[in-house]
């Protein structure tokens, strides 16, 4: 099978070995459908459905199966599994998590995990953003799905009741305005070149629910060629990027804002909510406030106050 000029249809199993091609490292279905669309080639699909991600993966693993001797495709050991071309310089050089030594994510310098920075996402988002959050545990879920890309770390909502006087926000629901947003946040210790289309397209998917999505990170690569990569990949899938500061919670900083979308999904809603009970929570919990008028704090994520963060924090890095 040879790539087709791109000026000419392609199929699905044509279009992950054109992106594969070009960029030269192995990428899971999701990587390769969302890197298709940021080169346009999307539109060369005749035929794509809801979940064209989903079909590429079916097709790889069919042509895998039916066609061992003659397909291109391969897959890394290990998990998470990405596919590769197999006649290509990467196949090989392989780590024992099966990804290649140039993608794989720098050793932490950080003793705190991943979920620690909920915390003090959870202070930012409250006293800068005006929303509450609630963190979606993973482990909970029903493991049907790629977890890993449908599920958001944490996820808010904004109330605007808490800014507005009654007669006012009665009267914008009246009129069809939308008050009410949902926010999605993908959460990394850090971010650089060795994970970043990962982290990206990871927090892309997990957030294409949501009126707003970010990608969120304690420790950002700011690096000139890095930050113009990031800006770029932010300004072309709306995407918002947040850095935490550990040290100082009141100087985490909207890096790249979110491009707000005015529709909600709710199909990918109703998955997440059959898929995870904290999701599922969250959305009834999200119902009776917007009833009630009234934000019910201890349903939502505990907010600390900045010192007791930043004993917290101390506390990981000594």
């Amino acid at each position: 099978m040879t790539c087709r000029d791109i000026t000419n249809r392609m199929t699905f199993l044509e279009l992950a070995e054109k992106i594969l091609t070009e960029e030269k490292h192995p990428l899971n279905e999701v990587e390769i459908w969302e890197i298709a669309k940021e080169k346009g080639y999307d539109r060369l699909i005749s035929t794509k459905g809801k979940t064209p991600w989903k079909t590429i993966g079916a097709n790889i693993y069919l042509d895998m199966r039916d066609n061992p001797e003659t397909t291109v495709f391969g897959k890394t050991e290990g998990r998470p599994k990405r596919f590769i071309l197999k006649a290509s310089s990467y196949a090989t050089p392989a780590t024992s998590e099966g990804a290649p030594a140039e993608i794989v994510t720098k050793n932490s310098k950080t003793a705190y995990s991943e979920r620690d920075l909920h915390s003090l996402l959870a202070y930012y988002a409250s006293v800068y953003m005006k929303v509450a959050t609630k963190t979606v545990f993973h482990e909970k879920s029903s493991k049907r799905s790629f977890n890993q890309w449908l599920h958001p770390d944490m996820v808010s909502v904004y109330y605007p009741f808490t800014e507005f006087d009654s007669d006012l926000y009665d009267l914008g629901l009246q009129m069809g305005i939308q008050l009410i947003r949902f926010f999605s946040f993908e959460l990394k210790k850090e971010l650089s070149f060795s994970n970043l289309r990962e982290s990206f397209f990871q927090a892309v998917s997990n957030s294409s629910w949501a009126n707003e999505g970010y990608l969120v990170t304690a420790d950002l690569d700011q690096g000139e060629e890095f930050m113009g990569e990031l800006r770029r990949l932010s300004t072309s899938f709306g995407i918002g990027v947040i850095r935490l500061d550990t040290e100082e919670p009141d100087d985490c900083e909207v890096v790249f804002p979110a491009k707000n979308k005015d529709e909600l999904d709710l199909e990918t809603m109703s998955k997440l909510s059959i898929e995870n009970p904290d999701f599922k929570n969250f959305i009834i919990r999200t119902r009776k406030d917007i009833h009630g008028k009234e934000i019910y704090q201890n349903h939502y994520d505990k907010v600390l106050q900045p010192e007791e963060l930043k004993l917290k924090y101390r506390k990981s890095h000594s």
